[in-house]
């Protein structure tokens, strides 16, 4: 059936797991945050004192930053099933109907990449959210009829990187909306312990913390460093990842001190070197590096912004004092 190739429908164990992987199942166990998850844990006891269906949800914020972990522990506090479906995945009205009728009450459904539904689909959503109803057409034109379908109070909790890309009536329907901020070098040291004892890999303290340092305020990437660190102190270390193993294997990954990569080097390079500094458009950097435009603004532009090496201004990407020093590069007048 197709709707098996849409949507996944996960069930908590009876010890209440999600499953065994380094994802926190709980908010107590979830670090950073802090006002996002005292929020929710508000939100959700309430809920739950109400016996209601938790509020829809939208989550936002460059990718990695916890938006699907969070989801999967709204289900777990609330006590029920979440299901999960990805917003290109959904084309026809009858792919979100079947996911739709197929809710148990209370149930979370978890949309990622939700500004890449399509807008006819998002005005089925539209009544789907406020009165837990479905309005469809069905037949072809000249012998169409209108179906409705009445749904269980379920939740929709929506994620993703580009809030604008939002129409206002969808975004206007969520009750709760709650942006995710890049997290602090303490934060990410805290989870690339918790990942170490999770995964029974020893780090030492000045290791986790220079770790920390280069995953570009990400715990996505925190944890995908500490993967690849760890096959390094595996083979090549003592099998602890000590500060030694972890600068040889990070600068072979060609990763430096504040966690740029090859390609934010090709971007902030292109930008002096073939642009004079900026400004210049998105669609010609994209050309000037072969990166599709969507992959610069969501995943390497947030974090350049964020640190201060890169400017958007109305005519264009600029690229900062701050990005010459930290290339070493003379900037000339």
């Amino acid at each position: 059936m197709k709707e098996e190739n849409i949507i996944k429908q996960y069930s908590l164990d009876d010890d209440g797991t999600i499953d065994n992987t380094i994802r926190p199942e709980t908010i107590s166990e979830y670090i950073g945050q802090n006002d996002v998850k005292e929020n929710i844990k508000v939100f959700v006891e309430a809920a739950k004192m109400r016996n209601e269906a938790l509020d829809h949800v939208l989550l936002y914020g460059p990718p990695g930053l916890g938006k699907t972990t969070l989801a999967f522990i709204i289900a777990h506090e609330m006590g029920t099933n979440i299901k999960t479906a990805s917003g290109p995945s959904i084309e026809k009205s009858g792919d979100l109907a079947a996911i739709l009728s197929s809710l148990e009450p209370g149930d979370i459904l978890f949309i990622d990449e939700i500004h890449r539904m399509p807008r006819y689909i998002e005005e089925i959503l539209y009544p789907a959210m406020e009165d837990f109803s479905l309005d469809i057409i069905v037949g072809s034109e000249g012998n169409s009829r209108n179906i409705k379908i009445d749904l269980p109070p379920f939740t929709l909790v929506g994620a993703t990187t580009r809030a604008g890309d939002l129409s206002s009536p969808l975004r206007d329907r969520f009750g709760i909306i709650s942006k995710l901020q890049f997290y602090t070098t303490e934060e990410l040291c805290d989870i690339v312990k918790r990942t170490s004892r999770v995964l029974d890999m020893k780090i030492t303290d000045d290791a986790a913390e220079e770790l920390a340092k280069r995953s570009r305020g990400t715990p996505r990437i925190a944890n995908r460093l500490f993967k690849r660190v760890r096959d390094f102190a595996l083979v090549k270390g003592t099998g602890i990842i000590d500060i030694k193993i972890t600068n040889e294997a990070l600068d072979r990954l060609q990763i430096d001190k504040i966690g740029l990569d090859r390609t934010d080097h090709e971007m902030l390079l292109a930008i002096i070197n073939k642009f004079g500094g900026g400004p210049v458009g998105l669609e010609a950097l994209s050309s000037s590096i072969g990166e599709e435009p969507t992959t610069i603004e969501d995943v390497y532009e947030p974090y350049l912004l964020q640190t201060g090496l890169l400017k958007r201004t109305a005519r264009g990407r600029v690229v900062t004092d701050k990005a010459y020093e930290v290339l070493g590069i003379e900037r000339k007048n």
